[in-house]
């Protein structure tokens, strides 16, 4: 069964902003660290954010100050809100959740099916 939607992605110019959303199901919104992914073509997937239970977050410091995780417990919405975009972001971008918060994809348990982001220039 599908326990994380991601949505919000699309195309947008350099310099745009977008916001991610990732719907998930309310066990794993409460016991989890949730992180969100990306991966651009030929590239290996790479770590962006994590929230923890406590809502203490981190950030790859490449993308600090531009993008912000998020979460509504009312929702059990998980939110990348994502500023100042470049070419570079260009990616298909996966929620995930996991214990402890690890910066490498093989720490978590649960992925989203990704949300294509492309920025043009």
């Amino acid at each position: 069964q599908v326990q994380m939607v991601e949505s919000g992605g699309g195309s947008v110019q350099a310099g745009g902003s977008l916001r991610l959303s990732c719907a998930a199901s309310g066990y794993i919104y409460r016991s989890y660290c949730m992180a969100w992914f990306r991966q651009a073509d030929g590239k290996e997937r790479e770590w962006v954010a994590t929230i923890d239970t406590h809502d203490s977050t981190n950030y790859a410091h490449s993308l600090k100050g531009r993008f912000t995780i998020s979460k509504d417990n009312a929702k059990n919405t998980l939110y990348l809100q994502m500023n100042s975009l470049q070419p570079e972001d260009t990616a298909m971008y996966y929620c995930a959740a996991g214990g402890f918060c690890p910066v490498l994809p093989r720490g978590y348990t649960y992925w989203g099916q990704g949300t294509q982001v492309t920025v043009s220039s």
